[in-house]
Parts: structure tokens; C-alpha cells; sequence
């Protein structure tokens, strides 16, 4: 099976259920009801499942798809998803926003999800076609608390190379400036 559209809207669908299950405030004959229709679908959509996990499938091109991935992933409904735009000077950017899955302190991002997403961004810069980076290192420094439900910014690049390490540096940033900063060293296998 390949990846489609579909299995993208099935994915915001389940990310908005994902949000209605954390924030719900019906009865609770309500969440029981749904609880039934949420058995009866996984039970359709297991009927037929691949083996292994989505990025151990190799398309044409010979590269693993990201789909599954847990931060850029459109068919997985635990990743934001993220929207890596690349820059003609090798930076890269997305915007994005976190909601109620995404909460650590009350109002605020995790800050395992903080460093998740910084991990990914940050090594964004340094993969290549066919040539994936991979973490070294990651030192985050978080400035104050990330906002949930508030737009955010994450940006990175690559601050100096040697031999096959990519050091990059990046950040998350609100409306009021940056949340976090991070550094890290992403390696191409030689």
C-alpha cells in the first residue's frame, strides 16, 4: 500500500480525536458510546496492518519514506506535523502550532517534545539526499516555558562542518522572542 492523501486526513482526524479526548467534558455515557466506535475502527483498520514500522519501507528513489515520522510524519497522528521549509543558504524554518497533547507544566509544551522537535530541526540542515545526519549530541537551553495554543517558530543551521560532523545551532521563538536554543552535532556515517 502506498502513502495517499487519505491516510493523511485519517491522521488529522485522529489528531482532533486525540485533542477531544484529552480536553472532553461530556457525560459519561458519552465517552462510553465513543469508546465502542473508537474498538470498532481500530478493529477495521487493523485488519490489515504492514509489518515492521513505515520508515523500513523503501520507495522508488531508494529513501525511506518520513511518514510515520514522530515530528514530520502527515500519516502519524502523534506528530504536529512539522513543514520543514529549506533556505537557498542551507538554514531551514517551520512554523507550527502545539496543542493539548503537547502539555508538560499546565499551558505549556513538554519539554521532552521541545527537544524532540529541536533534534529534528536541527539535523535538518545537515541530511542530504541519501545521506542522513545522524545526532551526536543535543545541549537545549530552555529560556522560559513554550506556550501551548500559541504560534511558534523553530529555525536552524549549520554553524561550522569537520570531516562528516555538522554542527548547528537553532531555536523555538513566540511572538514575545525565543523560548529555547540549542546546539547540536549531527554525523554522516562514513
Amino acid at each position: 500500500m502506498t502513502d495517499s492523501p487519505i491516510h493523511e486526513k485519517l491522521a488529522v482526524s485522529v489528531r482532533r480525536l486525540i485533542d477531544a479526548t484529552i480536553r472532553t467534558e461530556v457525560s459519561s455515557e458519552v465517552v462510553a458510546a465513543a469508546t465502542s466506535e473508537i474498538d470498532s475502527v481500530t478493529g477495521q483498520l487493523g485488519a490489515a496492518l504492514m509489518p515492521g514500522s513505515f520508515g523500513e519501507r523503501a520507495v522508488a528513489n531508494g529513501a525511506n519514506p518520513v511518514s510515520g515520522n514522530v515530528v514530520v510524519g502527515a500519516r502519524n497522528p502523534s506528530a504536529p506535523p512539522l513543514a520543514i521549509q529549506h533556505e537557498s543558504d542551507g538554514s531551514v524554518w517551520t512554523e507550527f502550532t502545539l496543542g493539548a497533547a503537547y502539555e508538560g507544566p499546565p499551558g505549556f509544551v513538554h519539554g521532552g517534545v521541545i527537544a524532540m522537535i529541536l533534534d529534528h530541526v536541527l539535523g535538518a540542515p545537515a541530511h542530504k539526499p541519501g545521506r542522513p545526519a545522524y545526532t551526536g549530541t543535543l545541549t537545549v537551553r530552555y529560556h522560559r516555558a513554550t506556550p501551548l495554543q500559541r504560534p511558534l517558530r523553530a529555525e536552524a543551521r549549520i554553524q561550522t562542518v569537520e570531516g562528516v560532523k555538522n554542527f548547528t545551532v537553532g531555536t523555538i521563538s513566540d511572538v514575545d522572542g525565543t523560548t529555547v536554543s540549542a546546539e547540536g552535532v549531527f554525523i554522516h556515517r562514513r
